[in-house]
Parts: structure tokens; C-alpha cells; sequence
């Protein structure tokens, strides 16, 4: 048995209501798509011969009004010959056929009310699938994009990147050490370059000293 019984449970039926409910709503909404596309084909097929039925039944009313028209000659032309016996008759005949097209065109009117019915019934029922379908396909994009995202938080919460990271501490670690070993020998030596610029600065530190002497030395006289 499929998710809905009739046509009217599809009409009638709250989509969102269905999907909240489901434990896949996935495919929930595939299941719906296709039991409104089952239903759809039986009430085109539904449709289509009651429109064939329509077509019959308006030629046989046809039928009977052009026998009935064909009596009422053949009454008038008995008339005219002085036949009422023979006119009586046709003018029955005639009865006949006119009861005849008035009962079918009965029928016909009702088969044009169901017809309008399945029409209606179609609209409604493709608007149920058109909104099924956009819903599909925003449900696909969820699913799509949640997965990505739980892949993801996976990958970042996972011991393959928690270890990484301590990999990358642990060689951080190891370059600081060499660094301050190599610092270390740095320590308490100089180059050629340094003793220079050393004694560049002491001989610069000594003019200033000897010029602010002879600077005092002229305050006093």
C-alpha cells in the first residue's frame, strides 16, 4: 500500500507534515514524488476516456436530433398527402428519437461536470508534485551540504589532525633548541668585524672625552 490511499489523501495531505514525521525525509519525499506520479498517469487515463465518452455520446445526441428533424419531414410531407395515419406514426418515431437525445444529453452534461472535476483534480495535483519536487531538491542541497559539514568537524576533531598539530609543536621545539645553541656559541665571541666596529666606537667615545676636557679647561681661565 502506498504512502497515500486515494487522490483526495494527496490533495489534502500536508507535505511538511509527512517529512517532519520521517526518519528519512530523503526518501520520505521520493516516495511521495512517486506515488503523485502513479496518481497523476491513472487520472490523465481517467480523463482521457471520459473525454472519449463525451465525443460518443455527442455524436449519438447528433444522431438523434437529425432522425428526430428527419421524422418531423416525413411527418409534414404525410400531411401533405393527406396520410395522417402515416404522419402519426412518424410524429412518434419522431417522440422516440427527441426522448432519446434529451436522455443522453443529460448524461453528457454530467459527463462534462466529471470532467471538469478531473481537470481540476489534475491542476491541484500537479501543484502537489511541483511542490514536492522543489522541496526535493532543497532537501537534497541540506543533505549535501550537512554531510560536508559533519565530514568536516570529523576531520578537524579526528587524532589524525590533533596528532599533526603535536608533530608540528614537537619540530617547533627542536628548531627553538637549535637556535639557542647556535645563540649560545655566539656568546662571549666576536668576529674581526665586531673588534672593529668596537674600537671605532672607543675612538669616538675618546675624541668626545678630550674635546669636552679641553672645553673646560677654557670655562676656567
Amino acid at each position: 500500500m502506498g504512502i497515500f490511499s486515494r487522490f483526495t489523501d494527496i490533495v489534502n495531505s500536508n507535505i511538511n507534515n509527512l517529512l517532519d514525521k520521517a526518519e528519512d525525509p530523503a526518501k520520505m519525499v521520493r516516495l511521495i514524488i512517486q506515488e503523485m506520479e502513479d496518481t497523476l498517469v491513472e487520472v490523465r487515463s481517467s480523463s482521457a476516456k471520459t473525454l472519449a465518452d463525451k465525443k460518443e455520446l455527442t455524436r449519438q445526441v447528433s444522431r438523434f436530433e437529425n432522425e428526430a428533424q428527419q421524422w418531423q419531414e416525413k411527418a409534414e410531407l404525410a400531411l401533405s398527402k393527406d396520410r395522417d395515419d402515416l404522419a402519426r406514426a412518424a410524429l412518434i418515431e419522431k417522440k422516440k428519437s427527441t426522448e432519446s437525445s434529451q436522455a443522453l444529453v443529460g448524461e453528457l452534461v454530467n459527463v462534462e461536470e466529471h470532467i471538469s472535476k478531473l481537470q481540476d483534480e489534475i491542476s491541484q495535483l500537479q501543484e502537489k508534485l511541483a511542490d514536492a519536487k522543489a522541496r526535493q531538491k532543497a532537501i537534497i542541497m541540506r543533505e549535501k551540504t550537512v554531510s560536508s559539514r559533519l565530514k568536516v568537524k570529523q576531520n578537524i576533531d579526528s587524532n589524525k589532525v590533533n596528532d599533526a598539530l603535536s608533530r608540528f609543536d614537537r619540530y617547533e621545539r627542536k628548531i627553538d633548541d637549535i637556535e639557542a645553541q647556535v645563540e649560545s656559541y655566539d656568546m662571549g665571541s666576536k668576529s674581526l668585524a665586531d673588534e672593529i666596529a668596537d674600537l671605532e666606537s672607543n675612538e669616538k667615545v675618546d675624541d668626545e672625552l678630550a674635546s669636552l676636557k679641553a672645553k673646560m679647561k677654557k670655562g676656567k681661565k
